[in-house]
Order: structure tokens, then sequence, then C-alpha cells
């Protein structure tokens, strides 16, 4: 199947499983590149967690920050589902900053992630990423915020209507009644920037080696691996990877790197139709999408 052939189906099985999908996948070694709208600035969701941890751990390297100084948490005490390690806590707990770095980027804790925005904050991060030359990453916003939408408000029976308001209450301008989905006020990133983000992380770029590669284990340890994991993952491959999910949209942006010494950064950012909360159908069909453009670039 020629580019343009495989595209068009790849665009078509998209829409057949409810799906928009903003795609990009790179060959890290030859830079050759096949996506799907990888332009496209949709909510970030998680995966600004990458760029926090980038960003954290630059500050470390700097000295400004100190990965053993201990912080004292407050838990987030929340019971609805999704949300993972202290942002479920009751009770108070002290944690060292590179702990919640680890909670923040691999088990992709809210609250973790919130404690890191306290000591780096959002404007920070960004100027951070600004300065290695990192660009299309929009950084507003901690994490409490992305636990405050509508699906808080309703029960988990009338879940599904808080996805219907996700999918109905845009605009064409990408404007949104829900904030957490306005592309103008939340955290934002296009395919094509996090995979700019995966290169300069994975190859040598103005970040420092060190960061890299702490930024590199962190994703390679993450124990979310329902989404890309199960088209990527093997005994002949690593894959290290961020998921982010929020309301009607299902992210995920990794490299596998491949025991014959090929490199793919993938962004899979998406934005589902279907009203409905658990849809693994749709995690199935991000997998398929990707590993048909990684394949088609690997015959090359």
């Amino acid at each position: 199947m020629n580019t343009e052939a495989l595209l068009g189906d790849m665009r078509r099985q998209l829409s057949d499983g409810g799906l928009h999908g903003c795609l990009l996948v790179r060959d890290l070694h030859t830079g050759e590149e096949l996506g799907i709208d990888p332009d496209t600035q949709l909510p970030s969701a998680s995966l600004v967690k990458v760029p926090l941890a980038l960003a954290t751990a630059e500050r470390v390297r700097r000295g400004e920050l100190d990965g053993a100084t201990m912080l004292d948490v407050l838990p987030g005490r929340i019971t609805t589902p999704g949300p993972t390690g202290l942002s479920r806590f009751r009770h108070p707990s002290r944690i060292a900053i590179d702990d919640l770095l680890y909670l923040s980027t691999c088990v992709s804790d809210g609250t973790a992630a919130d404690a890191l925005f306290d000591l780096t904050p959002p404007g920070q991060v960004a100027g951070i990423l600004h300065e290695l030359g990192l660009r299309g990453i929009t950084v507003r916003h901690g994490m409490l915020e992305l636990s405050d939408t509508p699906v808080e408000r309703f029960d988990a029976a009338q879940a599904h209507l808080a996805h219907a308001l996700a999918i109905d209450a845009g605009t064409g301008g990408r404007g949104h009644r829900v904030p957490q989905l306005d592309t103008t006020r939340a955290n934002t990133g296009s395919a094509r920037a996090y995979v700019e983000l995966l290169q300069a992380l994975w190859t040598p770029s103005a970040i420092h080696p060190e960061v890299a590669e702490r930024v590199r284990g962190l994703m390679r340890n993450n124990v979310l691996r329902h989404r890309l994991t199960p088209d990527f993952s093997s005994d002949a491959t690593t894959w290290s990877s961020k998921t982010g999910t929020l309301l009607n949209l299902r992210h995920e942006i990794g490299v596998v790197e491949h025991a014959d010494g090929q490199v793919f950064a993938i962004a899979v950012l998406t934005e589902s139709l279907v009203p409905a909360v658990t849809q693994p159908g749709a995690d199935a069909l991000m997998a398929q999408v990707a590993r048909g453009l990684r394949d088609h670039l690997r015959q090359f």
C-alpha cells in the first residue's frame, strides 16, 4: 500500500471507530515521518507531566532544587474513578521531590504533579521549555483544574452525560464550554510538538544528557500500559511512554526502541465522539493506527 492510500485507510479506521485522531510517527535516525493532522492543538491532559518532569529535573541539575528535599503533601481525597496515587490518599504524606517526580510521571499522580508545580509554576515550566528550544507546548495551569470537570458532578450511572457535553459543547475555533477542553485556557500541544520533545529527549539536543536520561528512565517505568503498549512492547523492543486522559480525550506519547537499532517517536492525541467512559476499543484502535504508521516507515 502506498503512503497516500495508507493514510486514507487510517483516517477511515479512526472515523469508523468514533475517534478524531492527531498522530505523528517519526524515525529518530532518518527524520522520516508520517502523520494525520499532526499540527492540531489539543488539550494535553496528563501529557503535561512530561514537560513538568523535564523542568523539575533541569532545576535539580542546576542546583535550584534538591531531589532529597522532603515536602509535606496534603491528600487529594478524590473518590471518582481515574486519579491515582496521592490523589486518592486520605491523610497527609511527607515525600521527597525525587519520589514526587516518580509518582507524577510513572503513576500519573495529579496531586504529586501539583506539589511539583508549586515548586516550578506553569509559567516557569513553559520558560524552561523555551530556553531549551522547544515550542508548541503551552503550560498554563496545574493538575487540580483537571479534577473539577462535569464528570465529578454526575454519579457513575450518568457519567456519559459529561462525555456528551465534552463532545458537543466545542466551537469551530477549539473553544469549549468546558474550560479544561478550551485550547485558549488549557495546557495544550500538538502531536508534532510532543514528537519534537521526544526527539530532544532521545537524541542530542539542548537538554543536558543527565536530565534527558532521567526523563527517559521515568517514561520507561510508566505503569499505565493499557493503550499503545500492547502494540509496541515485546522482548525485542523497549517502549517508554506517558498517557493523558480527560473526559473524551485519550492521548499517549512514547518512543519505541528496537533491538535492531531503529528508534521511533510516536504521539497519538485523540478525541472520542462516543459518549462513554470506558472504551477499550478506542485504546486498541489508537495503537493499531500508530503501529500501522510505524510499520510503513520501518519498511524504508
